[in-house]
C-alpha cells in the first residue's frame, strides 16, 4: 500500500475539502471552520457504514458550507458596500500543490457569490471537481433532474 492510502481518509483529501469549502464561502477562515467541524462529524462516525469516505467527506463540507452560506447571506444583508472574497495566499507552506495552486480569481468567486447557495455548490461540484449529476444529487440528497436543472442555470448565469 501507498502512503497516501494508508492515511486517514480526511487527512489524505483534506485540499480537496478545502478547495471546496474556500470555493464556496469565499473566505479562508470560514473553510477552516468548516473543515473543523467536518473533522468532528467524521470522527463522531462510524467509519464501517461509510462506503465512500471522499464522497461522505465532500458531501460534508458542502452541506456545512451551504448551512454557512445560508446564514452568511442573512448578515451580509446589512451590509451597505460590495461583497469581496477574501483572497488567498499561496505562498510555497500553503498551496505546493495543483489543487491549491489553482485558486479561482476574485472576480469568478464575486460570480459566484451571485448564485444560489445550492446553485454555488453544483455549479462547484460539477465545473471545478468534475462530479456526476447523479453523485452531486446524492451529496446534496436531490433527484439528478433537479441538479441538472440546477447546473443549467447556474452556468447560464456565471456566464
Amino acid at each position: 500500500m501507498s502512503a497516501a492510502t494508508d492515511q486517514d481518509p480526511y487527512t489524505e483529501h483534506r485540499r480537496l475539502l478545502f478547495a471546496t469549502a474556500y470555493r464556496m464561502l469565499g473566505s479562508v477562515a470560514d473553510a477552516e471552520d468548516v473543515l473543523q467541524d467536518t473533522w468532528l462529524s467524521w470522527n463522531s462516525t462510524d467509519r464501517a457504514t461509510v462506503r465512500n469516505p471522499r464522497a461522505y467527506l465532500v458531501r460534508t463540507v458542502t452541506n456545512l458550507s451551504l448551512n454557512r452560506l445560508t446564514s452568511a447571506r442573512a448578515t451580509r444583508e446589512q451590509y451597505v458596500g460590495p461583497w469581496l472574497p477574501e483572497p488567498l495566499l499561496t505562498s510555497p507552506d500553503i498551496a505546493m500543490e495543483t489543487e491549491m495552486a489553482e485558486t479561482i480569481s476574485t472576480a469568478m468567486l464575486v460570480v459566484l457569490e451571485s448564485l444560489s447557495p445550492v446553485e454555488r455548490a453544483v455549479f462547484l461540484l460539477r465545473e471545478v471537481f468534475g462530479y456526476s449529476h447523479a453523485e452531486i444529487g446524492e451529496i446534496l440528497d436531490r433527484p439528478e433532474a433537479t441538479v441538472r436543472q440546477i447546473a443549467h442555470r447556474a452556468r447560464e448565469h456565471a456566464q
